[in-house]
């Protein structure tokens, strides 16, 4: 049986990119799922189509038990959605944007504003919450458009890079929501390029690239197919290098690596703790004097890079920037606009027309 967000054989076009080249998903009822990918991988795309804001030109979508080409607006009032952007009207305060948007899903007017005194102080935005929101900042008005997707609580959310633009403090507590969200039941795909953030919050990461799913799994199946255990050596003095890379070279299972700028030294190994102390025994033995050593697994950062080719591009300041296949005819600025209608659009009912015509400025 297909979970809360299915997707099968997803292929999507502009001009010559190749957006999506046939994604297949399945994410069951109440866990997450993390998409990775480098910037113009997909993700953006995925999300689009998955929430109807796009058609795709193949393939098949089922959310939340209904089918996205089918019955669009059905899903809309099954989904919310925060976006790479934060979309609120600057020139409402918090407050009446949060209740806006809950009298557009068909909230009372009693409801929508208790659930916006709610949201307004989970997201620390009390003290702002009757000032306009042209005058927020970056941070603030993220936290409000993330807020405004949470408004009725739905069963299903996409969240496409939703930390972008916070500080660390902010960050720790939408996480605190995420999973206070999917310990309720909620499903959850979330689009990032914090690799931290996949690893704590996602059941299963997916990684994507050129429109593709090139690798699937659990955080520690992911970092088990990188490779095993490695030591990693910063020596006190570069002429310590050549020494330390034999030494190390005699307890390795296979290349290591020497990076002399760094004076660091780095092997995979088998054998724990135990043989870390061995690796320090030889090199005392050897004169070889250390700055730092240690053993670590590989991180999701490894991971990312040998799918890839390349490091994760951070999602501080522009990093969530669109390349080729995350964008389409037209220009970003619209995005913002699409995307609200994403979130509120549920209860507006709007003709099948007016969602599948906002193909200007694909993100």
């Amino acid at each position: 049986m297909p979970g809360a967000i299915y997707a099968e054989g997803l292929v999507k076009t502009f001009g010559d990119v190749r957006a999506l080249d046939g994604v297949d998903l399945d994410v069951p009822e109440g866990t997450v799922l993390g998409m990775l990918g480098p910037n113009g991988a997909g993700k953006t795309t995925a999300v689009r189509v998955l929430t109807t804001l796009l058609q795709p030109d193949r393939g098949k979508a089922v959310v939340a038990g209904i089918d996205v080409l089918a019955h669009p607006d059905k899903v809309r009032r099954s989904i919310g959605l925060s976006g790479q952007f934060a979309a609120v009207d600057e020139y409402l305060t918090g407050r009446e944007n949060l209740i806006m948007v809950g009298q557009l899903y068909q909230m009372s007017g009693r409801d929508a504003k208790r659930r916006a005194a709610e949201l307004l102080e989970r997201f620390h935005l009390g003290d702002a919450a009757d000032r306009t929101a042209k005058t927020y900042s970056g941070g603030m008005r993220r936290r409000l458009d993330l807020a405004a997707a949470l408004v009725v609580s739905p069963p299903v959310m996409f969240m496409d890079e939703p930390t972008t633009g916070l500080d660390p403090r902010n960050r720790q507590g939408l996480w605190d929501v995420i999973q206070e969200l999917v310990a309720g039941g909620t499903t959850l795909l979330l689009t990032t390029q914090y690799l931290e953030e996949a690893d704590r919050l996602a059941h299963d990461i997916c990684v994507v690239d050129h429109g593709k799913v090139i690798a699937r799994g659990t955080s520690d199946q992911l970092k088990a197919r990188t490779g095993g255990e490695r030591v990693e050596v910063v020596v006190h003095a570069p002429e310590h290098l050549t020494v330390a890379d034999e030494v190390l070279r005699g307890f390795g299972k296979g290349e290591g690596t020497v990076e002399p700028h760094t004076r660091k030294l780095t092997i995979p190994v088998t054998g724990g703790a135990k043989l870390l102390a061995e690796v320090i025994r030889e090199l005392d033995l050897r004169g070889v004097e250390i700055d730092d050593i240690g053993l670590r697994r590989p991180t999701l950062d490894d991971v990312f890079i040998s799918l890839t080719g390349h490091a994760a591009e951070t999602a501080d300041g522009n990093g969530s920037g669109a390349g080729a296949a995350d964008a389409g005819p037209g220009d970003a600025g619209s995005v913002g606009k699409q995307k609200k209608r994403g979130k509120a659009g549920a209860a507006a009912d709007a003709p099948d027309a007016d969602v599948t015509s906002d193909k200007e400025g694909v993100k």
